[in-house]
């Protein structure tokens, strides 16, 4: 009962919600929605997302041809819907006839949405949304989110360097919400966040790393001390050095995973296991 509370009456609570997402000591990223229980990138997913009490939703931008922004993760429509093709290759009215597949590849009564359909759907929530793969669309992200009032929603992000991100869009940068990704995995790792940090306050650094022997992971607090927050994923072991939500939920290694993460400095933990992660959160107090 109170999920749904949550999820239908999300703008009549947003205060509180607000309220309560401010003392989390660490936040959680659900990755592409809550995809265990509904389609990857769709409206539905982040609606459950929302529901269960994450702090930000991940997703993905794509353009059709006729320039509508949708969600997609994919450089095709091949694996998560009944389509085939680019995304470029339809019109929006095309696009929503293909329904998305579900996690054991069910065609589902599900449509790709679009960006502002999701802004809109948590918009006066406490849910921040992650704009993944957007660099290529900053502009028209910008101007939906400025339509739908939500601009204080969105992170933006990107793997550029500051420099690149500036002459890119010059009259963005200092508009939005950003946080740049950095791979630890490369010796220009620090020189890239000290420039940031120079230039702006990110609201984050997303650090992905195949090894774990960086010294940025053990003193990370240059960057927190600016009130920067550090995000680490705990996808896929390739992002994290290996310690990753399997070793956590399926193998019960929390100490491995999880933990280490955390003992690393992490304030936002992206991951495919949001429920999970929100209940050993909170019973760490570590999150409301």
């Amino acid at each position: 009962m109170k999920s749904a509370i949550k999820l239908f009456f999300l703008p009549a609570i947003a205060l509180l919600s607000i309220t309560a997402s401010a003392q989390n000591k660490v936040q959680v990223t659900a990755h592409r929605g809550d995809w265990r229980n509904a389609p990857e990138n769709s409206l539905l997913a982040f609606k459950y997302a929302a529901a269960i009490g994450v702090d930000i939703v991940e997703l993905d931008l794509k353009k059709t041809k006729d320039g509508a922004i949708v969600i997609m993760h994919d450089g095709t429509i091949n694996r998560t819907t009944d389509g085939k093709g680019k995304p470029s290759d339809y019109t929006f009215d095309e696009i929503r006839k293909f329904g998305l597949r579900n996690g054991i590849g069910r065609v589902t009564n599900n449509r790709i949405p679009t960006l502002k359909e999701v802004m809109l759907a948590l918009k006066g929530t406490n849910v921040k949304v992650n704009l993944d793969k957007s660099y290529d669309y900053y502009n028209e992200a910008y101007d939906i989110l400025q339509e739908t009032g939500t601009l204080k929603q969105a992170i933006f992000k990107s793997e550029m360097p500051y420099d690149s991100v500036k002459n890119k869009y010059p009259q963005l940068i200092n508009k939005i919400i950003y946080m740049p990704v950095v791979s630890l995995d490369k010796p220009d790792a620090r020189k890239v966040i000290t420039d940031y940090l120079k230039n702006m306050k990110p609201y984050a650094f997303e650090l992905i790393f195949t090894k774990d022997t960086s010294a940025i992971l053990s003193d990370n607090k240059f960057i927190t001390q600016t009130g920067s927050k550090v995000w680490i994923n705990s996808l896929w072991a390739s992002l994290n050095g290996g310690h990753d939500d399997d070793m956590a939920v399926e193998d019960n290694n929390k100490k491995d995973s999880w933990d280490w993460i955390l003992a690393h400095g992490a304030t936002i933990i992206q991951t495919d296991r949001p429920k999970e992660l929100l209940e050993y959160l909170k019973k760490k107090q570590l999150h409301n």
